[in-house]
């Protein structure tokens, strides 16, 4: 019997052509027009989504943060960097932080540099570190309690200084090798690095915003060289790095006296996105009492930023079908799919990001829901859900330029 077994195997493994085995894939030097990392904090990975055809091409692993690993994409070195603390005994012990350096085509781990054990971890994940656009130095913010931020020189591929921010806060690119941070007493600061990584220049905006009265979310948008943020109130602040020192320009509302007094706020952990070449800002946002700026929004409000008003209105598709059926095995368009979108409330959504290409997408997640909606970001129609994105998270990240 175990003759004949061993024969069988023999002439099965015979059998197998080279091309039905397993292969390593390569992804393009570029990345797609619509591809969009989803991080997920429970499986500890960033998965990469071609928002087209709704496949996983590829994952990233982290060590656990609150939000999920976020890919850090430098188009020039071909590389993807992800922040890692790392703790001797799982959750606590000595802890140890890292920037893994991983190529861009293979997924596979090149390297890792040593950073000062403080980088931050919040919920939202945005703009926790980034790389400049000159593509030689990555910055990482820190929060042991002190705000600081760990400079890395990619091309060295070593630590090279911490540099104090009291007061301010995230890492915000704002041209060659400077990058801007928000300050808890209503203004900006942008920091300039000389060729080696050390600070070079510091310099400071007026008080752009009351931090009692309508305080500025930190999840901004980058227009060039300008960053947009909005209020709670629903407050608009555009500030321009262009020159010596940050310049914002006078805020405008992306509510109506009449909305406000409706309720209309904004909505979710990452609320805003801009598409630069037509200048179209889109805003989640919802209907509710003081305090209610994180919960999630019920549509996407698109709005014209040049002439500073509303132009169109997306309603956000319920994910709980899309999360439920694979869980219930039930075929997506069969009757069990027609009957749970019909019964299943829509919680609304808590993330957004659009592609910047000519045909644009915009992506929507609720973060304790496990898919991503893919809408057409001109017309507002609903192209196609990705129904097994993860566990939980709240980032989107568009990996172009």
């Amino acid at each position: 019997m175990l003759a004949a077994t061993l024969i069988g195997a023999a002439a099965a493994a015979a059998d197998i052509q080279s091309d039905e085995r397993g292969q390593v894939a390569v992804l393009p030097a570029a990345p797609g027009p619509h591809w969009l990392w989803v991080p997920d904090r429970v499986l500890r990975h960033a998965a990469l989504f071609d928002g087209d055809s709704g496949a996983m091409i590829g994952v990233v692993d982290g060590a656990f943060s609150v939000s999920g690993p976020a890919p850090i994409l430098a188009p020039k070195r071909g590389e993807i960097y992800v922040v890692d603390a790392v703790y001797a005994r799982a959750y606590r012990g000595e802890r140890k932080d890292y920037v893994t350096i991983y190529d861009a085509t293979t997924l596979a781990v090149r390297g890792e540099i040593e950073i000062p054990p403080r980088s931050a971890s919040i919920s939202h994940g945005c703009q926790l570190a980034a790389v400049l656009d000159d593509e030689r130095f990555l910055v990482v913010f820190n929060q042991d309690p002190a705000n600081s931020v760990s400079i890395v020189d990619l091309e060295a591929r070593r630590f090279v200084d911490e540099i104090m921010i009291a007061g301010c806060a995230l890492v915000y690119p704002t041209g060659g090798s400077r990058f801007a941070a928000l300050c808890g007493n209503g203004t900006a600061v942008e920091v300039e690095l000389d060729a080696t990584g050390h600070q070079k220049r510091v310099a400071r905006s007026a008080k752009f915003f009351d931090v009692v009265a309508d305080p500025v979310t930190e999840k901004g948008v980058r227009d060039g060289s300008r960053w947009l943020f909005a209020s709670f109130a629903g407050q608009v602040h555009a500030v321009d790095f262009s020159g010596e020192q940050p310049v914002a320009a006078p805020a405008w509302s992306l509510f109506t006296e009449a909305e406000r007094a409706a309720g209309w706020r904004i909505g979710g952990t990452q609320h805003l996105a801009l598409h630069r070449a037509t200048h179209r800002l889109y805003s989640l946002v919802h209907q509710g009492g003081p305090g209610s700026h994180k919960d999630p929004g019920a549509a996407v409000w698109v709005y014209d930023v040049g002439q500073e008003k509303r132009v169109q209105e997306i309603a956000v598709p319920s994910l709980l079908p899309a999360f439920a059926r694979p869980l219930l095995e039930l075929e997506r368009g069969g009757w069990g799919d027609w009957l749970l979108r019909r019964l299943a409330p829509n919680p609304g959504v808590h993330s957004i990001a659009v592609t910047q290409d000519a045909a644009p997408v915009l992506f929507v997640r609720h973060e304790e829901i496990g898919a991503v909606g893919v809408i057409d970001a001109l017309s507002g129609a609903l192209r196609r859900e990705i129904d097994e994105a993860g566990v939980s998270g709240p980032t989107l990240i568009v990996p172009g330029p």
